[in-house]
């Protein structure tokens, strides 16, 4: 029993020996990278995975960049580096024609009284442009909000049609309605008495005319805008309004109103920017005239680009009212920031 018990003891032994041999022996490189796995506080190990994991979102995003730089800054820089030439239709076809001029077509640029009349022009649509379409937008919204029915819906889509409706349509129709001798509107002047009226002959009332289809062009889109922010205010809101004891145009200009800032900023800043760049109705209408009187910085471009053929001078042009688009946004971001 002894002898069984010393060799039990001896095994036992030799068994503790052998452990804290293990314990005492350095660990491998593999065992050491194992444990800091393993252990509770240590940093994420970065092996190919996390790689792998952290390219997906730029995977994601990548198409719309590369777009956004084809079609969006690529053009600007192609701009800025032929408005510093002399190209035109000769030196498209034969590139060693072409003349770096420096800003000479800045200087003839700011020098041309065509140019400074086309921003006045500009500076006039936008002055009565924007605000009509943002009060005639908001209110057409709220007015669509007050029911849910069959009729309402048809009326939403019948507001969203003309934006939706192709450029060349309505100038037909809107260049039929403003004809001097046998159009719709001088015809009902008729009716009551009233002489005709030359909707686009005479320059003061051809660029309110001009305005005036831009409106009922564009109101419909923005209404559909204003309309989903009206129906994403919480009713909650209302019902304790109600509750105060607060009438209908109270509780729109004290709760609904000021929930639609954000609302209001974006078709602020879309509905700006697009009569900056106004082109369509101009163009469809009038072709800039008469005398000029509703040619718009686009338009001016347009001209003399591709009726002209001075494609220097247009890319001048073009980033000016780049950069009178830029700075304008600018501050209406930093508006919106301050606001907040």
């Amino acid at each position: 029993m002894t002898h069984d018990g010393g060799a039990g003891g001896s095994r036992l032994g030799g068994t503790a020996v052998l452990v804290g041999a293990r314990d005492d022996a350095p660990m491998s490189d593999r065992s050491r990278r194992s444990a800091r796995r393993r252990a509770p506080g240590s940093a994420p190990a970065r092996g190919p995975g996390r790689r792998r994991a952290s390219v997906v979102p730029y995977a994601f995003i990548a198409p719309a960049l590369i777009l956004l730089t084809m079609f969006g800054l690529l053009p600007i820089l192609v701009a800025a580096g032929v408005s510093l030439t002399d190209l035109d239709i000769g030196g498209l076809g034969n590139p060693e024609t072409i003349r770096f001029i420096g800003l000479a077509n800045y200087e003839r640029l700011f020098a041309d009284p065509e140019f400074w009349q086309a921003l006045r022009t500009t500076g006039f649509f936008v002055v009565v442009g924007v605000p009509v379409i943002i009060a005639v937008s908001l209110a057409i919204a709220v007015a669509l909000n007050t029911s849910q029915s069959r009729f309402f819906r048809a009326l939403r889509a019948f507001y969203f049609l003309p934006a939706i409706t192709a450029i060349v349509a309505v100038a037909l129709i809107w260049g039929y309605l403003y004809n001097s001798q046998f159009g719709l509107l001088n015809q009902l002047l008729a009716q009551v008495g009233l002489g005709p009226v030359g909707w686009l002959s005479d320059p003061t009332t051809a660029r309110l005319s001009v305005a005036l289809v831009a409106v009922w062009r564009a109101t419909g889109l923005n209404t559909i805008i204003f309309l989903a922010a009206l129906q994403s205010v919480p009713k909650e809101y209302h019902e304790a309004a109600a509750l105060d004891g607060a009438g209908r145009w109270t509780t729109f200009w004290r709760v609904t109103f000021p929930l639609l800032r954000f609302a209001l900023f974006f078709v602020t800043v879309t509905t700006l920017i697009g009569w900056l760049q106004f082109f369509d109705e101009p163009y469809v209408l009038t072709r800039g005239g008469p005398v000029g009187a509703t040619t718009s910085m686009s338009l001016f471009i347009f001209q003399k680009g591709f009726s002209l053929n001075q494609f220097g001078y247009a890319s001048a042009g073009s980033l000016v009212l780049f950069a009178i688009i830029a700075v304008v946004t600018a501050i209406q971001l930093r508006m919106r920031s301050t606001d907040d």
